[in-house]
């Protein structure tokens, strides 16, 4: 006969058990008691209304109204004390759009690396797609070579933002093609470990936000000359910062970022790949989701607004569908690309009232808020 696991709740009081069955059980720290029962025998019960042994999900034991159907993992909850429920990759919302551009530089990825490590990350390249192409393909390889060594996600993004730099580098000078000196890349990467802990690492002016409470929790900080640390560096190693006829900042002129990995004519006067990272602890009974965007979003779309224009979503796919499509409407001329990830929240906070200014000027509160 078959064998059912069964994840059983209760608030206030003891664990129940059923008699022969074998018994894991942890107290969580909202005193909620978790046991897992090994049994022979499937029975229906308020937990397992269809007897069929699956694991109970969130909306199962109505702990909040949340859209995305998902079993909670035992061995995590009971490592970390709190209930996490399965992220599943076939949930992520990925989308993008071309914009007014000839080409989609934007190049956007998600896989799992390990059996407790997820891979999230969008790269808008710059001069060409090249070196977006590069961190595309080889940056997993990179990022799984150094979890085999280091435990620490922060360093070991850290690691693979320098080295994957290094390796375009070598391509590129042993290329015939003189443009791939010129050519950059954004590259915005988080990996989650256990469905809990989260960490982002960033270069460039890509984002990261999480939507917790309805309400952004900003993962990143663009690298532009208008960071005063950022022109600082580039000050010191020799470059300039020249603004355009917009107002924007750009590196002697020519590049509107500070760090990036490539941009090899520019890393003499202190354009750098090493990234900021950022470490969070989920909370999933207020995080509704991670959203990853490029600047094409970004420039037109502030933060309140994404997670205002996402909750409003069905699903995640739709998410970054609709997302990617009103920067367009909004005027993006740039190309915009969204990788949406669904947390326990997804679906709780929906702002009915969105309200958007089509009145404010492209370089203020649109394109840094």
């Amino acid at each position: 006969m078959s064998t059912a696991i069964f994840v059983t709740f209760v608030r206030h009081g003891g664990c129940q058990v059923r008699r022969g069955a074998l018994l894991k059980s942890l107290v969580l720290q909202d005193n909620t008691c978790v046991t897992s029962t090994t049994n022979r025998r499937p029975f229906s019960s308020r937990f397992d209304p269809d007897g069929s042994g699956r694991p109970a999900t969130w909306d199962s034991f109505g702990i909040w109204d949340n859209r995305i159907d998902e079993p909670i993992q035992l061995p995590p909850s009971i490592k970390y004390g709190k209930l996490i429920p399965q992220i599943s990759l076939s949930k992520v919302g990925c989308s993008t759009q071309l914009g007014k551009r000839k080409e989609n530089e934007d190049r956007f990825n998600f896989a799992r690396l390990t059996d407790e490590v997820l891979y999230f990350a969008v790269y808008d390249g710059h001069g060409g797609a090249a070196a977006a192409d590069f961190c595309d393909r080889f940056m997993e390889n990179y990022i799984k070579e150094f979890l085999k060594q280091e435990k620490n996600m922060e360093i070991v993004l850290n690691k693979a933002f320098l080295e994957i730099d290094k390796a375009f580098a070598r391509q590129a000078h042993l290329s015939v093609d003189a443009s791939l000196l010129n050519c950059g890349t954004t590259a915005t990467v988080a990996l989650l470990r256990d469905g809990i802990e989260l960490v982002v690492a960033s270069v460039g002016d890509s984002r990261a936000l999480l939507c917790r409470k309805g309400k952004p929790l900003k993962l990143t900080i663009d690298h532009t000359p208008e960071r005063k640390d950022e022109r600082q560096r580039i000050r010191e190693k020799g470059g300039f910062v020249a603004w355009n006829s917009l107002g924007q900042p750009h590196v002697n002129g020519r590049l509107a970022m500070t760090r990036s990995i490539g941009d090899l004519d520019l890393k003499a006067v202190g354009v750098i790949a090493e990234p900021e990272t950022k470490r969070v602890t989920l909370h999933h009974a207020d995080d509704g989701f991670l959203v990853l965007t490029t600047d094409g979003i970004n420039f037109i779309v502030n933060s309140q607004e994404i997670c205002d224009i996402l909750n409003q979503c069905h699903d995640p796919s739709e998410a970054a569908q609709v997302l990617t499509e009103q920067a367009i409407q909004y005027g993006a001329e740039d190309n915009s690309t969204a990788i949406v990830v669904p947390f326990g929240a997804w679906g709780k906070h929906k702002n009915t009232e969105i309200a958007f200014s089509f009145s404010r000027g492209f370089a203020s509160s649109g394109r840094w808020a």
